[in-house]
Order: C-alpha cells, then sequence, then structure tokens
C-alpha cells in the first residue's frame, strides 16, 4: 500500500475507500512509519505544529444508572470510584484556574448519568458565565443525553462546545450497552449540530470491536460532520464488565489514530482516555497524526503530569495552541460559528475551538 498517496487522497477531498482503511488498520510493523508519516501530511497541512490541551474536570461522579460496560461510574460497576454529587461553583472556577495554569485550551466540565436535571443544568451554565468572565478558555461540556432546547441554554451561557460520543458502532452498540442506545447518542450529536454550538464525538477503541467496526465509527464521524474527535483507548478498569479485557497495541493504536486522520482529514483529532497506558513510549509519535490531546488526569483515572506533557509537545517540535484573549477582554471564538465569549448570537463569519480534565 503506497500510504502517501492516500494522504494524497485526503488532502484532495476525496473519501478513501472501507477497504483502504481496513488495510491502514491492517498495516504491517515495518510500514507503520511510513503511514504515520504520510499522515503527518494531512495534520500539519491542517493544524501546522499546534497541539491544543484540553483539561477536564470531573464535576460529579459515579452514581450513574447506565450500565456501559467500560465505565467504573456506573452503580454496576465494583471499581471503587470516587462518588460525589455536583460540585459547587467555586470547584469548578478553581478547575479553570489549573486548566489556564497548564496552557489549556478548552476546559470541559463533565458529570456523570444519563442526562442534567434542570436544577444542575441551571448549576453549570451560572458557573459557565463566570469562568467566562474571568478567565480566557474555551468551555466545553459532557452532560449526557440532551435535547436542542438544553442545548441552546448552554450556548446561550457561553458553551462553545457540548461532547457526546458514538463510542463505538451501531452494530456493537447492543454489547457494551443496553440502558440507553446508538439512536440516543446519535440524536444528542445532531441536538447539537442543530443548536449551533460546536460538536464533539468520538468512541473507545478496544472493547472487542472489529476492524470493520471500527471503520464503521470513523465513518459516522465523518458523516455527522463533527468538529472534534476524540479517540479513547480502553483502559480495563477493574471491577468493569470489560475489566480484563487487553487487545490493543502501541502498533494498533497508532494505526487506529491514522485511520481516524484519513476519514477526518481536518478535523481536530484528540488522543484521549488510555494515551499514557496504551502508547507509552508511542506517544511523541501519536502527535505526528492528531493534534490535541488531554493534560493531567481523566474522569477516573490518572493522566501524565502536565510538565511532562508539555515536555513532550516541546521536545517533538509542536507548541501548545494557546485561546486567544485575557481575562476581562473577550475571546474571539475559533470554533462554533455564531458563538461569542458572552454567548449571544454572533453574525456567522465567527467561528470556536476544544478543553480537558479527564476520560471523556
Amino acid at each position: 500500500m503506497l500510504w502517501h498517496e492516500l494522504a494524497g487522497k485526503a488532502l484532495d477531498g476525496e473519501m478513501i475507500s472501507r477497504e483502504e482503511a481496513l488495510q491502514v488498520l491492517a498495516v504491517p510493523r515495518e510500514e507503520l512509519l511510513d503511514l504515520v508519516s504520510a499522515c503527518y501530511r494531512i495534520r500539519r497541512h491542517y493544524h501546522g505544529n499546534r497541539v491544543k490541551l484540553n483539561m477536564l474536570i470531573n464535576a460529579k461522579s459515579g452514581l450513574c444508572a447506565e450500565d456501559c460496560s467500560y465505565c467504573s461510574q456506573s452503580l454496576l460497576a465494583q471499581s471503587g470510584v470516587d462518588r460525589y454529587p455536583l460540585q459547587s461553583k467555586e470547584v469548578l472556577l478553581e478547575g479553570a484556574r489549573q486548566a489556564l495554569e497548564v496552557k489549556a485550551h478548552t476546559y470541559c466540565i463533565v458529570i456523570s448519568g444519563r442526562r442534567p436535571t434542570p436544577r444542575e443544568l441551571d448549576h453549570i451554565t451560572d458557573a459557565v458565565r463566570e469562568i467566562r468572565s474571568q478567565y480566557p478558555l474555551r468551555i466545553c461540556c459532557c452532560l449526557g443525553l440532551l435535547n436542542e432546547g438544553e442545548v441552546q441554554k448552554l450556548r446561550d451561557a457561553g458553551v462553545e462546545r457540548i461532547n457526546h460520543n458514538l463510542n463505538t458502532s451501531e452494530d456493537f452498540y447492543d454489547e457494551i450497552c443496553t440502558t440507553h442506545s446508538y439512536q440516543d447518542r446519535m440524536a444528542t450529536v445532531q441536538a447539537v449540530k442543530r443548536g449551533g454550538v460546536s460538536s464533539c464525538s468520538g468512541g473507545i477503541l478496544g472493547m472487542g470491536e472489529s476492524d470493520e467496526q471500527i471503520v464503521e465509527l470513523a465513518f459516522s464521524l465523518r458523516e455527522l460532520d463533527v468538529d472534534s474527535i476524540p479517540v479513547n483507548f480502553l483502559i480495563p478498569i477493574p471491577g468493569t464488565p470489560l475489566g480484563g479485557v487487553e487487545y490493543l497495541t502501541p502498533q494498533k493504536c497508532l494505526a487506529i489514530l491514522c485511520l481516524f486522520r484519513l476519514v477526518n482529514p481536518s478535523k481536530e483529532l484528540r488522543i484521549a482516555g488510555g494515551r499514557e497506558y496504551h502508547l507509552r513510549s508511542f506517544q511523541p509519535l501519536g502527535l505526528y497524526i492528531a493534534d490535541s490531546i488531554f493534560i493531567g488526569d481523566y474522569l477516573t483515572t490518572r493522566g501524565e503530569l502536565p510538565e511532562k506533557d508539555l515536555q513532550m509537545i516541546e521536545e517533538a517540535g509542536f507548541v501548545p495552541a494557546l485561546p486567544p484573549g485575557i481575562p476581562g477582554m473577550d475571546v474571539t471564538p475559533d470554533y462554533a460559528p455564531g458563538i461569542t465569549s458572552a454567548g449571544v448570537p454572533a453574525d456567522s463569519s465567527n467561528s470556536l475551538t476544544s478543553m480537558k480534565t479527564r476520560n471523556l
């Protein structure tokens, strides 16, 4: 396979075929660096040498009635994860301060549960308004299932991106969750897009899905035209139904990242949960494919120390993509057309981006 020909097709706006996508996932080890080099052409064309750092806060942990097999926050899991209700506004503000301190581009507020209650939504939107008034950060929220009215409320408060992962392909979804459906997740992503908020949706790889199902997820995200794609690699947390599942190698993880870059060439591609656990010494190579990472801890698992990630970025020849602006001044959006720093609809010439704290 001539990997640079595939990269050329992607740069020309031509869709690679499913057969070619399967060949990417089956790349021989001796050709892996050639494939990474080809994908770096695409990454460099669209994103230069910038790395967007996303920091996330686990604003409400555990206590979730959903039965997602990968998740340590499910009531069905025997994982010993911390369980606590929605954190105070002060805690959310302190998280934003810490995000700015570690050069994060986006601050992501995540809660466990099927969907937010009206009271939780009000609490989060109040906190977002205060964060936006104090810190030049992009705000992303991951709150479970949402309808268009809830999306609009978040948008009006200044939320610029909403994450809701598809997680896997439609035909594998029932294997990992039965309390809500793939269609429920799809409906939330579509509500985000209709609501004029930047859409973030990706997957969790390594749960036992086939290569064909990985390809299907990558193509589904392209069809949805989401702005940001977090690629999580399953951390098999003891006490969860997938606690003993180990399918991935560092080489396979790089091939998966290359697939998502080739299928979604211009999109923000983020190496999310499981980066440290699975890529290990290959982490710098991931930066030549993806243009975004989480910095710090994930939802229920530890990440690398921020200073080590910043050192890795610098030594690999990249720079953090800092959000423009300073506290007290408007922040010009760089994703999500129609959003201003105050959350007030603007003219469509504006557009926005994403952020972090744990395992999206």
